[in-house]
C-alpha cells in the first residue's frame, strides 16, 4: 500500500491538454498545485497576464477544471492575490494561489492556510515580492490508517533571483511556524512545491529545523525545469521529507511536459 503526493507548478495552465491529460492518470492521493488560476466572472477559457514581461496566457478556471477532472478528490484553492487579466480589452478579476486536492478516501484531521510572506491582496497583484501563502493538512491515510502531515507553498519570487534575502529567510521561519501549527512531531513530514529558492539556501536549514531533507538534491536530481524554460538555473521545485516518511519511489518526472516545471512524484509506503 502507498500513499502517492504529486507537486507542480502549473504554470497557469498554458500546456493545457498535456497538464489535464497528465493529472487525471497521475494517480495522486494528494496533488498539490501552484500557480493555479480561478476567475469565476471569466467569460473566455484563456485569459491574459500583462506584466513587466512578456505576455502570459492563463487558463481562466483552471482549478475548476482540475477539481471536475477529479471528482473523487476534495479540492480546495487558497489564493495569494486577486488581479487583473485580460479578456482582449476587457478586464477579468481573477485569483491566483494554491489548489490541494485529496482523494476523500482519506479523512482530513486538521489543516492550516495562512500566508508566511505579506498578506493577501484583493485590488491587484502587489509589488514584487508579492504575498505568499501555504497549506499546510494533516491527514489520515484509509489504506494504513497512519497520520501523515504535508505542506505545500509556492515561495516567494525576488526580482533579483532565487538567492537569500531577508525576506526568503523571514519565510521560512514563518513556514515553520505553520506546520508547528498542525503537524505532531511524532509522524511523518512532508513539505513540497515551487520554493524558488537556491540549493544551498538557507531555507533548507532552517526547515532542517523539523527534520526535514529534500529529496531532490540528495538524491542527485539537478533539474526540475522542462525545456519550456531556457534560463539558467534549473531548481526551483523541492519535496523534503522527515526520516520517518518512508519513501517507496521518488520521480522528478521528465516526461511528459506539461509545464515549464517538472513534476516531484513521492510514493509513501
Amino acid at each position: 500500500m502507498t500513499f502517492r503526493i504529486l507537486s507542480l507548478n502549473t504554470g497557469g495552465g498554458r500546456v493545457h491538454r498535456p497538464l489535464v491529460d497528465y493529472l487525471a492518470g497521475c494517480g495522486a492521493d494528494l496533488l498539490c498545485l501552484q500557480e493555479m488560476v480561478h476567475t469565476p466572472v471569466a467569460r473566455s477559457d484563456w485569459l491574459t497576464y500583462r506584466g513587466h514581461g512578456p505576455e502570459l496566457q492563463q487558463r481562466a478556471n483552471l482549478h475548476r477544471e482540475v477539481a471536475a477532472l477529479l471528482p473523487r478528490h476534495q479540492a480546495r484553492f487558497a489564493p495569494a492575490a486577486r488581479g487583473p487579466l485580460h479578456d482582449g480589452d476587457a478586464v477579468a478579476w481573477s485569483q491566483f494561489g494554491l489548489s490541494t486536492l485529496l482523494d476523500d478516501r482519506h479523512a482530513v484531521l486538521a489543516e492550516a492556510i495562512d500566508f508566511v510572506h505579506g498578506a493577501f491582496s484583493a485590488d491587484g497583484w502587489g509589488e514584487h515580492p508579492r504575498a505568499r501563502n501555504a497549506h499546510v493538512l494533516r491527514l489520515r491515510r484509509d489504506d494504513s490508517g497512519a497520520a501523515l502531515t504535508v505542506c505545500q507553498l509556492h515561495g516567494l519570487r525576488e526580482e533579483a533571483g532565487k538567492g537569500d534575502t531577508p525576506a526568503r529567510i523571514a519565510q521560512a521561519h514563518a513556514l515553520v511556524a505553520l506546520i508547528r501549527r498542525v503537524w505532531r512531531e511524532s509522524e511523518p513530514l512532508v513539505v513540497c512545491g515551487d520554493l524558488n529558492v537556491l540549493p544551498d539556501g538557507a531555507t533548507f536549514s532552517i526547515l532542517g529545523e523539523l527534520g526535514l531533507v529534500d529529496l531532490v538534491t540528495t538524491r542527485g536530481f539537478t533539474d526540475t525545469r522542462t525545456s519550456l524554460y531556457a534560463r539558467p538555473g534549473r531548481h526551483a521545485d523541492y519535496m523534503l521529507a522527515t526520516p520517518d516518511v518512508a519513501v517507496s519511489a521518488f520521480e522528478v518526472v521528465t516526461e511528459p511536459e506539461v509545464s515549464d516545471h517538472r513534476a516531484l512524484l513521492l510514493d509513501v509506503g
